[in-house]
């Protein structure tokens, strides 16, 4: 029997799970302040743009390479103090950036901000996991989505009046509102359980061996690849150079659609949370895999800018189902009682790999064939991840 509708309608978010909300929306409004200015900041010290290109490349690069051991020290320290020493990790490294003295001076407190980022991202996803009541860990993970999506929305026009200043400034601001969001955690869950592994038994580990037996992690193992190639590497990578060289339109054009697909994910979000605690995981996951991979494959068959906004919009809709009943479905597999740090880690590696290698991939399609083809490949990825799903289990336990 399924769980009943209203059942997660009743639930009340918890104190701690607001802080964390809270601090994601800090957070990614300091990552917008400084993704506009990023780049130029770079090409200011004489390289070419594909040197430019590899300062951004070094963050994602360093997350995916340290989350393995990020995951080990959440199960042997605790969840608090690895976000709160990767906050502090990533606000010392982007205040370092500001005073970098030459490119390879920012090329490292760059890739050293990228230990810290993946050391508070498996933190807070676990923090989450540990905090939310399995009923509602759907209407939670959208919240802490919708935070994310407003800060990064908020951040590059507030980094971009920044820069006015100097494009040192947005690094400085960024480095204080870190600082902020982690004494705000460090103080408001202090009293909690969370404190730390050594104020209490520890807690039971979940092994990547273990959850690789159930189908519906390795399922979503698939479906992150799928999402990072599709919503964080080939949307951000290829979408602009789509709308300049297919469309014959300018930056502008490029960075509205990056809006509609962010205004399509923001009412998604809406909802989405809220059928995930009452329909399930899978029919969510499902349903955004094959809306989105559907979306980002004809992106790259539109011929006009109106089609192309508009297909822009279903493409984030169909984020927005997916996420919420995706990081729920992660969350049951790991459940309340048992630490899974490297769990985790694994899934975000997922993301972070497809986040990577799908631009590349996606790129070399575009110079041998067309943007169709590497847009078609892009939904093929989402194909495979909905197969996947399809064999795999519910995850959300029925209610009588």
């Amino acid at each position: 029997m399924k769980p009943a509708a209203g059942a997660a309608e009743r639930l009340r978010l918890p104190r701690e799970i607001k802080v964390l909300i809270a601090a994601a929306f800090v957070i990614a409004i300091g990552f917008g302040l400084v993704s506009p200015v990023l780049p130029q900041f770079a090409q200011s010290f004489g390289v070419e743009a594909t040197a430019a290109a590899v300062i951004v490349s070094a963050f994602a690069f360093t997350r995916l390479v340290f989350a393995p051991a990020g995951g080990k020290l959440v199960e042997r320290l605790g969840e608090r103090p690895v976000y709160v020493a990767g906050l502090i990790i990533v606000a010392l490294s982007t205040a370092a950036c500001a005073f970098a003295a030459d490119y390879w001076q920012l090329l490292i407190f760059r890739g050293l901000g990228g230990i810290g980022s993946t050391m508070f991202t498996i933190s807070a996803m676990g923090l989450i996991i540990r905090l939310a009541p399995p009923g509602m860990r759907g209407r939670v993970s959208g919240a802490y989505a919708s935070a994310f999506l407003l800060g990064s929305i908020g951040g590059p026009f507030i980094g971009g009046l920044l820069a006015g200043f100097g494009l040192r400034v947005p690094f400085l601001v960024y480095a204080g509102a870190l600082l902020v969001a982690a004494a705000v955690v460090f103080f408001q869950l202090k009293d909690t359980t969370l404190g730390g592994r050594t104020k209490g038994p520890v807690q039971p580990v979940l092994p990547v061996r273990e959850a690789l037996r159930d189908s519906a992690y390795r399922a979503a193992l698939v479906s992150g690849f799928a999402n990072g190639w599709a919503s964080f590497g080939v949307r951000m990578a290829l979408v602009p150079l789509f709308a300049a060289a297919v469309l014959g339109a300018g930056p502008e054009v490029a960075g509205i659609s990056l809006a509609f697909f962010a205004g399509g994910t923001a009412l998604a979000l809406t909802f989405s949370g809220r059928l995930t605690d009452s329909v399930g995981r899978k029919p969510l996951v499902l349903t955004g895999l094959a809306v989105n991979g559907i979306a980002m494959a004809c992106l790259g068959l539109t011929g006009d800018v109106v089609t192309f906004f508009a297909v822009s919009v279903v493409a984030g809709i169909g984020a927005g189902i997916l996420n919420p009943a995706q990081q729920a479905a992660v969350a049951d597999v790991v459940g309340n009682e048992r630490s899974g740090g490297k769990v985790l880690a694994a899934f975000q590696m997922s993301t972070d790999t497809g986040t990577i290698f799908g631009p590349i991939l996606a790129g070399v399609l575009v110079d041998t064939l067309s943007y169709g083809w590497a847009f078609g490949l892009t939904g093929v990825t989402a194909l495979a991840a909905f197969l996947m799903w399809t064999l795999a289990r519910e995850t959300l336990q029925s209610k009588s």
